[in-house]
């Protein structure tokens, strides 16, 4: 067996060496794909809305510290669910215009916010995640290696 066929099988953990800060827009990718924004791991949540408490491939703490933490998940949930329903009640405003259905938008704007919480708060949550490590990139000790990978 070879030294590159050996690591394939099991995932690689996140070494000393590896704390470089990454680019913002790699961090952005994982996490919109909902993947570990430190390593691109899957399955790094618990329930649709739970993150574990770490990432099943590199070991990363996913809450990092505070209790608090994920109010910043909020905020971007809450801007981004915003942001799509403006643009969606704009263009749909500007298209049938002049006599738009007023009482459709009303409630049905309502439920696209309801719904539109609900949807993207997993997304939130590992954009925020991403966000955090490029303001304040991970350290050494946030790693929890699994007790099986220690010889």
């Amino acid at each position: 067996m070879t030294p590159a066929t050996a690591g394939a099988s099991a995932p690689r953990l996140a070494e000393p060496g590896d704390f470089a800060k990454p680019k913002l827009r790699h961090l952005l990718w994982r996490a919109v794909r909902l993947r570990c924004p430190h390593c691109g791991g899957k399955k790094i949540f618990a329930t649709v809305f739970e993150l574990k408490d770490q990432c099943p491939t590199c070991g990363m703490q996913l809450e990092r510290g505070e209790q608090d933490y994920f109010v910043g998940a909020y905020l971007f949930n809450l801007i981004a669910v915003e942001l799509i329903l403006f643009f969606v009640v704009c263009g749909f405003v500007f298209v049938t215009w002049p006599d738009p259905p007023w009482d459709l938008i009303t409630y049905t704007t309502a439920a696209l916010m309801l719904s539109g919480c609900v949807f993207c708060y997993p997304f939130a949550k590992t954009t925020w995640l991403a966000v955090d490590l490029a303001i304040r990139p991970l350290a050494e000790e946030e790693l929890h290696r699994p007790a099986t990978s220690q010889k």
